[in-house]
């Protein structure tokens, strides 16, 4: 095996932040740093430069400036989408039923177990097949039944599958439904042109291409009421209270621009990549299985199942050796139950303690997934001797 080395596979969970949106973002920590919603004409600096982000991200998404919200994230923004819908629903005494899948990521299952939980909505799980698609049949069943909104994610987290959304919202629509999508992991490699989608909300978050943490967005289709999940000003038309963190949404602007106008050329990276990593392990690790569609699924995204191999385990010895990877969501790392994800498509509760993702990234070399290969096939070999 090669000398150790430092090899960063961990890209579904954060990328580093490109160096040009560093550049854009500095000035505005220490020279445009009026509050944006000041009078004068510092602020007003400020609030251009918000503006001309917005209307850029506008342009990626191909919508209108109006429909973007700036959040803190994913997080928030798919919270903001689903308890917004929700309480709107109940407000008009309209149906307030949520639907959702298994696989989607905690912010979206957390807050509609929660809205069940303590605010007594009714909600629906809809079944996936083994590679983590949305059954139609069984949706279209839950949609008949009236909903306030449904939340589909767009590409998986943990296992990288890719949904058919222009479906899932065709029928979501049919019904009068509400229909939001987790867009994070797609963010930079999948079209992200809402209309192209039939979406009327969609989330994202910067620091999965290659921007800052702490920054995202929810575009919120015009003529869509939601009920504000966080009061106070009148900040983002009233839709999102707090000051903007200006640096923070230049560089979210700036990332999603330079991943669009190099898509093609990284795509084609990634995709080179990632078939190298799985050609490597499934090729030299027995038994190793491929999670998630094999070919319907991130150009940057491998995730496999090692039974026999505890997880965590194999992620200290990658660790060791220098190896950045995940079990999973980079929310469930070091978590010793077994994935709910892996659950939800069909593998036993030992299985899916068996899983492993490595996510490639703009700076991937061959040489790093071969080394990599190498460490993951030793230490296989290691812990299935131990087990």
């Amino acid at each position: 095996m090669s000398p150790k080395r430092e090899v960063y596979l961990d890209h579904s969970a954060s990328t580093p932040v490109d160096s040009r949106v560093l550049d854009a973002m500095m000035p505005y920590f220490s020279e445009v740093y009026g509050n944006p919603s000041s009078s004068h004409h510092f602020g007003r600096k400020a609030e251009q430069a918000i503006e001309d982000a917005r209307s850029t991200v506008a342009d990626l998404l191909n919508c209108t400036h109006t429909e973007i919200i700036f959040t803190s994230g994913g997080s928030e923004s798919d919270n903001f989408a689903i308890r917004g819908a929700g309480w709107m629903a109940k407000k008009y005494n309209k149906p307030s039923r949520l639907i959702t899948s298994p696989i989607e990521h905690s912010a979206v299952i957390n807050t509609v177990q929660q809205m069940d939980d303590v605010m007594n909505f009714e909600t629906e799980i809809v079944h996936v097949d083994k590679y983590g698609f949305v059954d139609d049949d069984i949706y279209r069943a839950a949609c008949e039944k009236g909903a306030a909104i449904a939340s589909i994610i767009y590409a998986n987290n943990e296992i990288g599958t890719v949904q058919n959304l222009a479906e899932l919202s065709r029928i979501a629509h049919e019904y009068d439904i509400l229909f939001h999508t987790d867009a994070v992991q797609a963010g930079g490699q999948l079209s992200l042109d809402v209309k192209e989608l039939g979406v009327d909300m969609l989330s994202l978050s910067a620091h999965k291409f290659y921007g800052p943490k702490g920054v995202g967005l929810l575009y919120i289709k015009d003529g869509i009421e939601l009920v504000t999940s966080q009061s106070g000003g009148s900040h983002e038309r009233g839709r999102r209270a707090g000051t903007h963190n200006t640096p923070y949404i230049i560089g979210l602007a700036k990332a999603l621009e330079l991943a669009y106008a190099e898509k093609e050329q990284r795509t084609q990276h990634f995709i080179q990549m990632r078939d190298m990593l799985i050609d490597g392990i499934l090729s030299r690790i027995p038994s190793a299985e491929l999670s998630g569609h094999p070919e319907q699924r991130l150009p940057s995204h491998a995730s496999f199942i090692l039974e026999g191999v505890d997880a965590n385990l194999l992620l200290m010895h990658l660790d060791m050796n220098g190896i950045a990877g995940s079990s999973g969501s980079a929310c469930k790392t070091g978590n010793p139950e077994p994935s709910n994800i892996l659950l939800a498509v069909g593998y036993t509760p030992e299985q899916a303690k068996c899983g492993l993702r490595l996510s490639v990234g703009t700076h991937t070399t061959a040489d790093d997934i071969q080394y990599a290969v190498d460490v993951v096939v030793n230490a296989v070999e290691k812990l299935r001797k131990l087990s």
